[in-house]
């Protein structure tokens, strides 16, 4: 199926008055590695059709065929203490999660903690997200057309696949930054996501299974997230980072 080109002024044109400056590239090893060795300004975002060495949370590698996935890294400068940085990641999932609920006119994506989103239980976006220098970058992939052929692991899925919807990625990108800025924005006035948060969490009040990188493992309910962004677990337990199963 012909994919929309990305298209750096569409996308701009679609953002009057925003502080985001966006970069379209045909092909790049990681749009993360490649913002973060750029001396990156606030606002910067490199969009790419193809990423050959993409990587996901815990390094592992990721890769979609050409042009069947939003690929893209932004990079802000919080006005916000970096204590509280660790909460970006989950603002950024909200995010994406409320425009694909509105762009496709559908109330079935959600969020996976900590850096997942969900549709029909299956993985159709992820994030990652580190500090650089005095500012935080968030790299974001999302299946928009990638068949089922196409597809790296069965549990994985796509727009297209679920909902039958090609998504304009240009479009898709746009309302993306368009609704984390200002999301970014309200939380560094004060405002508390956490029960919106929650509301589109597919973890929250789940049995679950958290697995530290060192290879710990914590069982318990999810009872919710905190401030910092840490998985709330029955029997007053925190889960700060690692990998989450759900078990039902």
């Amino acid at each position: 199926m012909p994919a929309d080109l990305l298209d750096a002024s569409a996308i701009s044109h679609a953002l009057p008055g925003s502080y985001w400056r966006v970069s379209t590239i045909s092909e790049a090893t990681s749009t993360q590695e490649l913002l973060r060795t750029s001396n990156p300004s606030h606002g910067d975002v490199l969009a790419t059709e193809f990423q050959s060495a993409g990587r996901g949370r815990l390094d592992r590698s990721f890769e979609a065929e050409r042009s069947t996935a939003l690929l893209f890294s932004l990079f802000i400068k919080p006005r916000i203490t970096q204590e509280r940085w660790s909460f970006i990641p989950l603002l950024a999932g909200l995010s994406v999660v409320q425009v694909l609920n509105s762009l496709c006119e559908s109330n079935k994506f959600f969020t996976k903690w900590p850096n997942d989103i969900l549709i029909n239980e299956k993985k159709i976006s992820g994030m990652i997200s580190e500090v650089c220098g005095d500012g935080i970058i968030v790299g974001i992939g999302i299946n928009t057309t990638m068949s089922r052929a196409q597809l790296p692991v069965s549990s994985a899925t796509s727009v297209l696949i679920e909902l039958g919807i090609v998504l304009n990625r240009n479009e898709l990108l746009a309302e993306i930054l368009r609704q984390f800025s200002q999301n970014l924005a309200d939380w560094e006035s004060g405002r508390d996501f956490l029960a919106e948060y929650t509301s589109l969490s597919s973890t929250i009040n789940r049995e679950v299974k958290a697995i530290a990188p060192d290879g710990v493992e914590a069982i318990g309910t999810a009872l919710g997230v905190d401030e910092s962004g840490a998985l709330l677990l029955s029997d007053q337990q925190i889960i700060r980072v690692g990998d989450l199963l759900h078990l039902r």
